[in-house]
């Protein structure tokens, strides 16, 4: 247990502490500021000047009756269902890497994955944008190049009816309401972030090597040290990249944004929650219920958040 520091210390190293408060100044003003006027504002009838009405909880009242905001939580909720997937070829990467024996090359995968990171991530945006383009995307030229669509074609027609692909017209990823979540679900495959597999690697690299002599002692084949060792003892990880993940899909909507513009796609099939409180501030110029539907996302996210620490159990 750590001792506790005396009156008498804080009062003879005061000068210590004048170095956090530059520090405690800007969180507060650019993080706890504008969290607390989102607060204050959801009470209001608010265009973002200065003149503002007091509605009290009409904002939230609102938000019961918004169809359009409780179909984008059905939406985010495939996509954070789907985001649970990807993480599974993050988590394998990292194994892999763990498991070289050269730690030259453990580096140099390090390396490789951490300059992606240096493109800014718009530009990747705009790229997968033009790989969804029905005539010139990469996308298309890959499924006719493999006989990719010929395939979907024949089972639309034949088995389960979509009515989405036909065989001389481009496929319109982005323009049909049919194909806005498999685009979306599609989006940044094979779907391995390199954030997450530096935060794995760094879970990984704690397990001492006594553990893995014991478990060849054992006869414990590869498979079985993923399952009984590696999987196990990176749970604190896999627990921060999930809330991460969870945080990121709910409050995101650049993606959505960029790809589908700010009515979320034909029909709306692309609306998140985050999107649409864009869409209600910059586009409606409805800031005080914005700032409502921030609120209310906040709520979610905390709770789906403490759930999530409930249900992964970490044993030390």
């Amino acid at each position: 247990m750590k001792p506790r520091l005396s009156a008498a210390q804080a009062r003879r190293e005061w000068r210590l502490y004048l170095f956090v408060v530059p520090s405690l100044v800007m969180v507060a003003t650019f993080a706890y500021f504008p969290a607390a006027s989102a607060i204050y504002h959801s009470f209001f009838e608010w265009q973002g000047g200065d003149a503002k009405q007091f509605i009290g909880l009409a904002n939230f009242q609102r938000l019961l009756n918004d169809a359009v905001l409780w179909d984008s939580f059905g939406t985010v909720a495939l996509l954070i269902l789907f985001n649970l997937f990807k993480m599974i070829p993050a988590i394998l990467l990292a194994v892999l890497i763990h498991r070289l024996k050269s730690e030259r090359w453990q580096y140099a995968y390090r390396a490789m994955l951490v300059v992606p990171m240096i493109v800014p991530h718009l530009v990747t945006l705009f790229i997968w944008k033009f790989f969804f383009d029905p005539n010139l995307g990469i996308l298309n030229r890959v499924l006719d190049a493999t006989g990719g669509k010929v395939l979907l074609v024949w089972l639309d027609q034949n088995v389960f009816h979509w009515q989405v692909f036909f065989e001389r017209i481009p496929i319109g990823w982005l323009s049909q309401p049919e194909l806005i979540l498999p685009s979306l679900f599609l989006w940044g495959f094979p779907w391995i972030g390199a954030v997450g597999v530096l935060i794995y690697l760094a879970g990984l690299q704690s397990i001492g090597t006594e553990v893995y002599e014991a478990a060849e002692l054992d006869g414990v084949g590869p498979i079985g040290k993923f399952f009984y060792i590696e999987l196990p003892l990176i749970l604190t990880q896999v627990r921060l990249n999930l809330t991460l993940l969870i945080i990121s899909t709910l409050q995101g909507y650049g993606l959505q944004l960029l790809l589908l513009g700010d009515a979320g796609g034909p029909g709306g099939r692309g609306m998140t929650p985050g999107l649409w409180m864009y869409n209600r501030a910059f586009i409606a110029g409805e800031f005080g219920y914005a700032c409502a539907v921030g609120m209310l996302l906040f709520t979610v996210i905390l709770l789906l958040t403490w759930i999530n620490h409930r249900l992964v159990r970490v044993e030390k």
